[in-house]
């Protein structure tokens, strides 16, 4: 066997093996079969969690004292848009290893920390910080009546800073 038909059989035997197990890894019925790890009863929870208070945050570590950095940009975005702590609440998701995964599979979002608004999930950090720099976060907080609008004059002040 020469060479070159050596690779080309290796190339369409790989490749016709890495199609078919891409194919089963990403298909619907595996995804929905990972969903089922979520217990209703934890299911339940964290969706009467999310509905608590006005804003939610899932972090690790607690506002006082956060255990990753991503979870202490989120509670200073919060803080910077002056989130009365009255309509926030925070888990710590390092306490409960069944929150810690079973947050991600809730939201399908496999990152922590974890933002949620009026009952719906926001984003991640990442997310977090962009609509913080866009404006974004700031209108969805006075949207949903957390935080009280900035009248007119304030609103010309900030631009102008």
């Amino acid at each position: 066997m020469s060479l070159n038909m050596f690779r080309s059989s290796l190339r369409s035997g790989l490749s016709s093996s890495l199609r078919t197990s891409a194919t089963v890894a990403f298909s619907s019925p595996r995804i929905a079969l990972a969903r089922r790890f979520l217990s209703d009863d934890a299911r339940a929870k964290i969706q009467s969690a999310v509905k608590s208070t006005p804003v939610v945050l899932f972090m690790k570590g607690t506002p006082e004292a956060p255990m990753c950095g991503f979870s202490r940009a989120a509670v200073q975005v919060l803080g910077l848009h002056g989130v009365p702590p009255e309509k926030i609440q925070t888990f710590n998701v390092l306490e409960d290893q069944e929150l810690r995964t079973g947050i991600k599979e809730f939201s399908d979002w496999p990152t922590i920390p974890q933002l949620y608004v009026d009952g719906e999930f926001v984003g991640g950090c990442d997310i977090l910080l962009s609509m913080h720099q866009s404006g974004e976060l700031e209108d969805l907080l006075e949207k949903k009546g957390i935080l009280p609008p900035l009248s007119e004059e304030a609103r010309a002040s900030s631009t102008s800073s």
